[in-house]
């Protein structure tokens, strides 16, 4: 029975050509070979899988081909490459520092850097994982590393660069590798499917690279992996299923259920996915990717900046259009609030739930657009002019509207809200009554502060049994009016400012008294004096000469003095 060879062996790249996604570092290695520029020292780094060693046994074995070819790639004929391909090379080290890591292994390689290559120009060492090496192998490896000989050149790799002293980074010339992208991956993928004579979905290849997480190796594990699976045909159900990823479907149709308001459908759907085993947590990064993607999927000049297939891509642009820029942006902020306060909630599927909830009610929120703004625009300081809803829950319609005669609004433009038969909504119950239900007629009377603080008591008088600890905290100082539109008000307690329901009725109160709605509320936190405490027995005394001088002169008749 032959020997099965892993897809990352069988497949790993021999030439600068065929290493993927890393351009840019084989372009500048093979020009340094070319215009004999060599460094004595280099450091490849970057994450798993993308080709620092693979690149590093190429460099070695392309330095020392005796007859390259006119793009610096080795020749695979001379007596150096054959010797190299069989793993018969004298002149190529490869070092791992995991399993070598003290002094004496370093001591030993510098004797053999000491020897001459016998075929070839150069004695090439490769060191896997340098950052492994102790300081003191380190430190023994400073000297050679720094003045080696002419025809000795060091190859060091790793993953964790941070963990290198600085003298030795001083002494390479640094390539960093980048993460290979999906599309890369995906395309390297077709090609190894093709020569192994696997059939294989666009869609399944693209799943296996986006697992892979920029690592090739990985990937071609995975597609190992998965031909064992499915045979030599991978399709993309058997991808999900065998890797446990939650299929795009759950998201387009978990889009289009909020985008209806369809609640009991969402809710549904998303006890489905917590029944099939998948985490509720990995459910909602899906749903902000998902909605990233959508946010993309707007602009054809950002659409390539999606890590999915072109059939996706095309099915993400057409999603779109059925969705409003605001309802996405606000999505995006509640799936990332949900996931970041997700760990702390203590029951997790109803942290889910709420926040689906709150997308479910985005569509008709997001139309709720200010018409026009009074004089002063900040939210806390002014009375609300109201906001409108359009009809349209996808794509808003700026008509004019009449803020005099709010009825005339309502003729012109009614509210319609459409769901599906058998659906709930949170707008279908009728909410209380409130300040900001309705648009306000605008009002600007002008008034005096002898006016304003005899509203402000009313106030006072009238809800002090309703809401005793509000009226307390703002009856204690009387208002001031300045610049005829801002009322300055003191609090002690920020508590008081807080408390939204409250000072919306304040607001209401004051613009129905005063006739003008077009003020503003200015708090003042006047800080309260800290009392300080005796805790020796000379404060304790000065605190009771203080309230009773009379102390003081008993002391000074008797002759007594304080025990400190």
């Amino acid at each position: 029975m032959e020997n099965f060879i892993v897809s990352a062996r069988k497949y790993r790249p021999v030439t600068f050509d065929s290493v993927v996604g890393q351009h840019a570092i084989t372009s500048t290695l093979q020009n340094a070979i070319r215009n004999n520029t060599l460094a004595q020292a280099f450091l490849f780094c970057g994450p798993r899988g993308v080709g620092k060693t693979t690149c590093a046994r190429i460099m070695a074995k392309t330095i020392n081909c005796l007859h390259p070819t006119d793009d610096m790639e080795a020749c695979n004929e001379c007596e150096s490459c054959v010797s190299f391909n069989n793993n018969a090379s004298f002149n190529i080290f490869e070092l791992d520092a995991a399993s070598n890591s003290g002094v004496d292994d370093i001591r030993a390689l510098i004797d053999q850097v000491r020897i001459p290559p016998q075929i070839g120009k150069y004695k090439v060492y490769i060191i896997d994982e340098v950052h492994m090496l102790s300081g003191a192998a380190f430190n023994a490896f400073l000297k050679t590393l720094e003045e080696p000989p002419a025809y000795a050149k060091f190859i060091l790799a790793t993953t964790e660069k941070h963990k290198i002293l600085p003298t030795i980074l001083s002494r390479c010339q640094i390539f960093d590798f980048k993460r290979i992208t999906v599309e890369d991956i995906t395309n390297h993928l077709k090609k190894i499917a093709a020569k192994e004579g696997v059939t294989a979905e666009e869609e399944a290849l693209n799943i296996i690279a986006q697992k892979a997480d920029g690592a090739l190796r990985d990937a071609l594990s995975i597609f190992d992996q998965m031909v064992s699976f499915s045979g030599n045909n991978i399709t993309y159900q058997d991808v999900i299923t065998n890797l446990n990823v939650l299929d795009y479907e759950y998201y387009f149709r978990m889009v289009e259920n909020i985008l209806a308001n369809d609640i009991n459908s969402m809710l549904l759907l998303l006890n489905d996915v917590i029944n099939k085993g998948f985490d509720p947590q990995n459910f909602i990064q899906g749903m902000a990717s998902h909605m990233r993607n959508l946010l993309l999927g707007k602009d054809a000049r950002v659409i390539d900046l999606m890590e999915v297939s072109s059939q996706l891509k095309a099915r993400y642009a057409k999603q779109a259009e059925s969705c409003n820029t605001a309802f996405l942006l606000h999505a995006l902020d509640i799936a990332n609030e949900c996931d970041i306060n997700f760990r702390n909630a203590n029951n997790k599927r109803l942290h889910l739930e709420i926040a689906l909830l709150k997308m479910v009610e985005m569509p008709a929120y997001v139309q709720q657009q200010p018409i026009q703004q009074p004089v002063a625009s900040r939210r806390e300081n002014v009375v609300p002019t109201g906001n409108v809803i359009q009809n349209n829950p996808v794509n808003p319609v700026s008509n004019p509207v009449n803020l005099v005669n709010p009825v005339q609004n309502k003729q012109e433009n009614p509210v319609q809200r459409v769901r599906r038969p058998g659906t709930i909504s949170i707008l279908d119950s009728e909410p209380k009554k409130t300040v900001s239900d309705a648009p306000v007629e605008v009002k600007n009377n002008p008034f005096t502060e002898a006016m304003l603080v005899e509203a402000w008591k009313k106030f006072v008088e009238s809800h002090k049994n309703t809401s005793p600890n509000f009226v307390a905290g703002i009856g204690k100082y009387q208002p001031t009016l300045k610049n005829n539109d801002e009322i300055n008000y003191q609090v002690d307690n920020m508590l008081v400012v807080n408390d939204m329901n409250n000072m919306a009725l304040l607001k209401t109160h004051l613009a129905n008294e005063l006739g003008n709605n077009q003020f503003k509320l200015v708090h003042h936190v006047v800080e309260k004096p800290v009392d300080e405490i005796a805790y020796t027995d000379r404060s304790r005394f000065e605190k009771m000469a203080e309230s009773n001088p009379n102390v003081l002169t008993l002391k000074k008749g008797l002759g007594l003095e304080i025990d400190i």
